[in-house]
């Protein structure tokens, strides 16, 4: 269990990584766009992202 909460997380890294390496001026510029959006609808962004990850790994497994 443990083993795969860490690589889940190493994952979760490598791919949040690839923006800011790929493109990094587009990746600011995201950013700043992210912090116009009101704290509402990040907490709806949030929740409708934790649901499809919660149903996608429901499905693999």
């Amino acid at each position: 269990m443990w083993q795969s909460l860490a690589t889940a997380l190493c994952l979760l890294l490598v791919l949040e990584g690839l923006m800011p390496f790929l493109a990094p001026a587009r990746w600011k510029r995201m950013l700043a766009g992210v912090a116009q959006i009101a704290d509402a609808h990040l907490r709806l962004i949030g929740l409708a992202c934790m649901l499809t990850g919660t149903l996608f790994l429901y499905l693999i497994r």
